[in-house]
């Protein structure tokens, strides 16, 4: 077996280091006065404030009250949006030494009550609006449920309880003297996390992670990233999800920031300037909608070409150590937040000239990638190293390899460290599958560069080997699609035509495009058309294109913003 190895990159900064949850805990303390949370109260539209002592004591509360309804070394579950009783709910879990078991909102209810089942909780926390699918759960008496926890009850009601009730009683026994609590010891190696895998019921997988696993991934990152206790950091990503989960809600709590709740998707833009936002965790479409938006307003204003000449000057200056970017593009800089300086985004990669362009005008872009499987960031880059279009370099606790590279250095990603997973739970088939010797492996495609970055160029499963035995990357194709100003999205994939395997994309635009604007579907479908040819000409000939779907409907997508390709595939005409 051949391979390709690359060493990690030497930390940054120095690493804080900690082990478990109760150190993380405990680590907190020194921001008490500090604001840990900042959300709107929908209902009165009033922003609300939770400091790290109260969270800190909200914790300690629930976790005591659920220690006292015999719930030690038990797993439960949460589902909801993200708002503060999920990180609540999370640390009282972990720091009990109880089990967590985060679930996707999206699932339908028979999904839903399945993982339920699979997991074996005991107890569920979860918003309001699920009042009725945990009704309909509770009256099937499938699960080992035993309470049903609602997060906006304000008394307990039918069998379901308060969970601000929970928490207040929690509280007054530790006044009272329980000190329960106090007396949890953590064991880190054991299993601590339970998450399941995206994909259909049938095909999904449980995750088995350590407070370890994920407290490596905490601690590593402090050697590369500077966050700072006056930093607000926007949060909208689901919860549920390792990255958001470790690189928003774990990470900015260690370091003391704040974390500040979106509205909604729709309403990021107004956040951004009404919490001084001045970090983002996100994916790489939120990216290049924000990149797309702001170029059409410059085109639209006819300030295309003084832009540029402004951007030229800027970047000649800082040659110089002379940085002018937040001044001469103050008016963009304003319209993403007065404070915006960092933006972290992972799931998949983004175009250099996006990365670029939001470098250009002051803000770092840092992207990351990883899985759930390893808690998930394998590599990053970091406040100093940055090359556009890479994922950075190993985290300096990990070893990362490439399998049977080829010619161009292409091969499986493989990766040995802390952070790795335990395995599968209750799949022992599945987990030597993809645990070889420590090694894991990712299913995912990638290349190290002279440099030491790594790239990821595609996705075992996604690729397409044509009847030439040549291979195809769908995601590299769309990427060339996605540069062009008419296009939303694209999903290349192949079609089998009197035997012969042949490519298709389908295109998806949106109506509302200024550029579109008053052209029939005919002309449009020309305009697409030409897109597509440029495309071609791009790549080698048996690559190209030769089937073209024009859709306005978005592609079908993970919480993530990730194609889901299986489900678009169904869609497609064969």
């Amino acid at each position: 077996m051949s391979e390709n190895f690359i060493p990690s990159k030497d930390k940054l900064y120095p690493e804080i280091y900690i082990d478990n949850f109760r150190e993380l805990l405990d680590s907190i303390h020194k921001y008490s006065s500090k604001n840990a949370f900042c959300f709107k109260n929908l209902k009165t539209n009033e922003i609300v404030k939770i400091t790290y002592k109260q969270y800190i004591d909200d914790i300690i509360g629930l976790s005591t009250k659920f220690l006292s309804l015999g719930l030690s070394g038990k797993r439960i579950a949460i589902i909801s949006h993200n708002k503060y009783p999920w990180p609540v709910s999370y640390m009282a879990i972990q720091t009990g030494g109880m089990i967590v078991v985060p679930l996707d909102y999206q699932l339908p209810i028979n999904e839903i009550e399945l993982s339920l089942i699979r997991s074996n909780a005991e107890a569920v926390i979860f918003e309001e609006p699920f009042m009725d699918t945990f009704k309909k759960i509770r009256e099937n008496g499938k699960t080992n449920l035993k309470y049903y926890i609602c997060m906006e009850l304000e008394e307990d009601t039918d069998g379901f309880l308060s969970f601000q009730k929970l928490v207040d009683a929690g509280r007054k026994l530790v006044l009272d003297g329980n000190d329960e609590f106090s007396k949890v010891k953590i064991d880190s190696t054991k299993m601590s996390i339970l998450l399941f895998t995206s994909g259909t019921t049938g095909q999904s997988k449980i995750v088995m992670l350590s407070q370890r696993n994920i407290c490596s991934n905490v601690s590593a990152m402090t050697t590369l990233i500077k966050m700072h206790d006056d930093d607000n950091v926007l949060s909208f990503l689901p919860l549920h999800h390792t990255f958001e989960c470790t690189a928003t809600f774990l990470y900015c709590n260690y370091t003391g920031c704040t974390i500040c709740y979106a509205d909604s998707i729709k309403q990021i833009p107004k956040n951004l300037l009404e919490y001084d936002i001045s970090g983002v965790v996100c994916v790489p479409a939120l990216l290049e909608i924000v990149y797309r938006q702001v170029n059409r307003t410059i085109k639209s204003k006819g300030l295309t070409i003084p832009f540029k000449i402004l951007m030229g000057i800027s970047n000649f200056l800082r040659v110089f150590h002379i940085d002018i970017r937040k001044k001469a593009f103050k008016s963009i800089y304003d319209s993403l937040g007065h404070k915006l300086r960092l933006i972290l985004y992972g799931a998949a990669s983004v175009d250099k000239k996006v990365i670029k362009f939001f470098e250009n005008i002051g803000i770092v872009v840092i992207g990351g990638y990883g899985l759930t499987e390893t808690s998930p960031v394998i590599s990053c880059e970091n406040d100093k190293y940055r090359n556009p279009g890479s994922v950075g370099f190993p985290l300096f606790c990990e070893e990362v390899k490439i399998n049977n590279p080829d010619k161009e250095g292409n091969g499986e990603i493989l990766v040995k460290g802390p952070n790795v997973m335990l395995g599968y739970y209750e799949n022992e088939a599945a987990t030597k599958e993809i645990l070889e010797y420590g090694w894991f492996h990712t299913g995912d495609l990638g290349r190290f560069d002279k440099k030491g970055f790594l790239y990821i160029t595609g996705r075992i499963k996604d690729m397409i080997v044509l009847d030439n035995g040549k291979k195809v990357f769908p995601n590299e194709i769309e990427s060339l699609f996605n540069n062009s100003n008419l296009i939303t999205e694209s999903f290349v994939y192949a079609k089998r035509e009197n035997k012969n395997l042949k490519l298709g994309v389908k295109i998806v635009y949106d109506e509302n495009n200024e550029i579109l604007q008053g052209k029939t579907k005919n002309e449009i479908f020309a305009m697409l058309s030409d897109v597509v040819k440029k495309v071609n000409n791009e790549i080698p000939k048996d690559k190209q294109i030769q089937y073209i779907t024009i859709t306005t409907p978005p592609l079908i997508k993970t919480t993530t913003q990730k194609i889901k390709r299986f489900e678009e595939i169904k869609h497609i005409d064969n």
